[in-house]
């Protein structure tokens, strides 16, 4: 899942400071789930727009604005609204803010209302941890399931730095170093013998951006 969060009014209205008719598309998937682009958050935010001013014309709540085929369909359900628009503000992370330009057909002006933070797991309580960095080079099989990309403060691939202390990181004493995690969860399964064998050198070509997934020609 793609972490969001909320832009402050200001930054929004400063982005929207030359436009007046504002088209307004949320994230039925992501950006719901952590509250920043549902249906509620548009509707605080079109509240919000009209108290400054702006005329917000219409509104959309595709399931996911980062797939062409669904938000190439709320968006032709709404072409009247479009048209009348001056520019589309995106409450989705920035993959849903540029999906909107690719597939937006009148040329209006595209702009965000959220910031993207990270990629995180959801626990059994609605809260999000950060546990995947993208990087291209799954390790996991050879660290007991534990990403040391992302758990790590540095992003160790070779064991833990110098500055831990007692099981912590030196960056932040109140967090498990990652590669003590990683040390214990192999032991528990009896699978030590893995942190004896060397590894070619991460392949960092595999995460330069942009990067892209061609399944049909």
């Amino acid at each position: 899942m793609i972490i969001s969060q909320k832009k402050p009014l200001a930054e929004i209205l400063l982005a929207l400071q030359k436009y007046n008719k504002i088209f307004l598309v949320g994230c039925g998937e992501c950006a719901t789930a952590c509250e920043s682009g549902g249906q509620l958050q548009v509707l605080e935010l079109k509240t919000a727009l009209e108290n400054k001013g702006k005329s917000v014309v219409g509104f959309c709540l595709p399931s996911a604005p980062c797939v062409a085929a669904k938000i190439k369909s709320e968006l032709a359900k709404n072409k009247p609204a479009l048209a009348s628009a001056e520019a589309i503000l995106v409450l989705a992370c920035g993959l849903g803010v540029q999906s909107v330009k690719d597939n937006e057909r009148l040329g209006k002006a595209v702009f965000p209302a959220n910031d993207t933070t990270f990629g995180a797991v959801m626990d059994a309580r609605g809260n999000f941890f950060e546990k995947c960095s993208l990087c291209g080079e799954c390790v996991l099989t050879q660290t007991a399931g534990i990403c040391p990309t992302t758990l790590c403060a540095k992003g160790l691939l070779n064991g833990p730095c110098g500055g831990m202390q007692q099981g912590k990181c030196e960056v932040d004493k109140e967090k498990d170093c990652a590669w003590i995690l990683i040390y214990r969860e192999l032991e528990k399964n009896k699978d030590l013998s893995k942190l004896k064998k060397i590894h070619a050198a991460r392949d960092y070509s595999k995460s330069l951006a942009p990067r892209k997934l061609i399944l049909k020609k």
